[in-house]
């Protein structure tokens, strides 16, 4: 039997300060970095994405960000391919191969075993749906999802009626969401993996989120999602991006800016929950408190010994 892969993962959520951790990490391990970040993957999202700067790489290479431009779609099975041919690669060149971001879902599927399987489909049922979404329009079949599927629901826009009808239809065909079917195929490891999770206490991570969403509006922020908008780029994927959906709506005349950054702000706290939830719940993760900023070395010295008693590896040298 052949001998799998090495792989680090850093996982967290947003603003607890994984970029930094894995420059360093990579540095120690040789290392390059796969974007585990499903909307960092898209051209000129940069500020609203939190996107490592060519400064901030300290000359690691990184892979995945910047392959799509914003109004292209982008699945977790193509993200699944994607990274898995990276990770041959970058151990093929005899480095280490680590994935860094807080999709959950998206890492997920590629470091473990599963299978992006056709469910059953019924054309009927399906032309049915087709016929409502042309009558009642996109947003009330989206409804009809989010109510019985909020989580596929939250990640697919209203306008991709094909996604949104297939996601009614596997439950119409399955009795289960798309999220269940993935669930229950218990998969294993495709690769020798050590997974690091970092955390923080509640308050700090929050105060450091709405922190970060006041340097991205002083780094320009409105400016870069007023090109968007003014591009006529609304009915996509990319803009349900936190940062960009919010000041559309201040575009929109919905809401006054100081709404619209308080939205922002709301909305990437109940994120991080979401994923620090999804972590915890679906995968096998050695947890990190960084709440200490004082103790950044002890703390790297813990990590690494993980990584290194793991994965059976020693520091670059």
């Amino acid at each position: 039997m052949d001998e799998k892969q090495k792989l680090i993962v850093l996982i967290g959520p947003t603003a607890v300060g994984k970029t930094k951790l894995s420059i360093e990490l990579a540095k120690k391990y040789n290392g390059e970095i796969i974007s585990g970040d499903s909307m960092q993957i898209y051209k000129g999202m940069d500020i609203g994405t939190a996107k490592i700067s060519q400064e901030e790489k300290e000359g690691i290479r990184h892979h995945l960000i910047d392959v799509k431009e914003p109004n292209e779609n982008f699945s977790t099975a193509e993200f699944q391919e994607i990274v898995r041919k990276k990770i041959q690669e970058i151990s093929g060149r005899g480095k280490m191969p680590m994935i860094v971001g807080g999709t959950g879902l998206y890492i997920q599927s590629a470091i473990y075993d599963y299978h992006f399987t056709e469910a059953p489909s019924d054309l009927d049922f399906r032309s049915g749906l087709e016929e409502e979404a042309e009558e009642k329009g996109p947003e009330y079949l989206h409804g009809k999802l989010e109510s019985v599927d909020p989580d596929s629901a939250s990640r697919i826009h209203p306008n991709n009626i094909r996604r949104v009808i297939r996601a009614l239809e596997i439950i119409h065909c399955t009795g289960k969401t798309a999220g269940e079917l993935q669930a229950n195929q218990s998969p294993e490891m495709v690769y020798d993996t050590a997974i690091i999770g970092l955390t923080m206490e509640r308050e700090l991570l929050y105060s450091r989120i709405n922190l970060r969403v006041d340097l991205m509006m002083e780094q320009g922020l409105l400016d870069e999602v007023k090109y968007f908008y003014d591009k006529g780029l609304k009915e996509c994927q990319s803009i349900q991006a936190i940062g960009y959906k919010e000041l559309y709506e201040y575009f929109d005349g919905k809401v006054n800016l100081s709404g619209a950054i308080e939205n922002l702000k709301q909305n990437s706290r109940r994120y991080a929950k979401r994923q620090l939830t999804w972590f915890r719940n679906k995968m096998n993760v050695e947890w990190f408190d960084m709440s200490e900023s004082n103790d950044a070395e002890k703390k790297f010295a813990e990590i690494s010994q993980f990584i290194e008693g793991k994965l059976k590896i020693k520091a670059n040298t």
